[in-house]
């Protein structure tokens, strides 16, 4: 890794910024970054390199709206996600993330596609899914997304669109869910050799650009307007799922 050229440094230090910037202001950019990510560095190697730099925007970003977190959604959805972890983990001997990218891709559009229609045919206060099937639905599928491809971003941007939540609500819940799950997913990503002591000396080389991408993010969620801010995150998980469903 430290064989990089000067373009895949820049790149690597670019993602570590979006992934602060997706932490504590635009959920969503966060899959940019590990698209970026995967294109200046193997993409296996990638999806470990980027877990600590998720986990530290998640720890700054908890830090930043611990408030604001609603935690029945959590409740609802930890269970489910790590259960879906543990599904993705078992997976990774069968399946890699060319595989499963374009079905998360094309899931996720069509859920997008539902949730406008449902507003257009509804209204903004039209019936939403907040029962134990839909959180049990959205926690398994978010669980085996990131653990098999980090992806998992525009299923909870769904989830939480869904459940009519402000923006700092919005980004709080996120934050707590993604800081949780995240530390369970360590233990198996080192395991599968995906997490090494190697790439660990990488992850503080590029730490710095998180933080730094997560006071920006912070700085810019305050002066974004609520609407503005909710058709932002449909937008970037459309082009994130867009980006999925191509080949690389």
């Amino acid at each position: 890794m430290h064989d990089l050229s000067a373009m895949a440094w820049g790149g690597a230090i670019l993602s570590a910024m979006l992934i602060g910037i997706s932490k504590t202001g635009l959920p969503g950019v966060g899959i940019l970054a590990i698209i970026w990510m995967a294109a200046v560095i193997p993409a296996r190697t990638s999806t470990g390199l980027i877990l600590p730099l998720l986990i530290a925007g998640d720890v700054l970003a908890v830090t930043w709206y611990r408030r604001h977190a609603v935690w029945a959604h959590l409740f609802k959805l930890l269970p489910c996600a790590a259960a879906g972890v543990l599904i993705g983990y078992a997976a990774l001997a069968h399946v890699n993330d060319r595989q499963l990218r374009p079905i998360i891709g094309s899931v996720i559009l069509a859920m997008l596609a539902l949730n406008y229609w449902r507003n257009r045919l509804n209204g903004e206060e039209g019936r939403v899914p907040r029962g134990w099937p839909f959180a049990i639905v959205m926690g398994l599928s978010a669980g085996i997304t990131t653990m098999m491809a980090n992806a998992a971003g525009p299923i909870m941007i769904l989830y939480l669109l869904a459940m009519r939540l402000p923006k700092a609500e919005f980004i709080g819940t996120g934050a707590w869910y993604f800081l949780i799950v995240n530390l369970f997913k360590v233990p198996f990503s080192a395991h599968l050799g995906l997490i090494t002591l190697d790439s660990l000396r990488f992850n503080l080389l590029l730490i710095p650009a998180v933080l730094a991408g997560g006071l920006f993010g912070g700085w810019l969620a305050k002066r974004i307007p609520e609407k503005a801010f909710n058709a932002v995150v449909q937008l970037l998980a459309a082009l994130g799922a867009v980006k999925l469903i191509l080949p690389n």
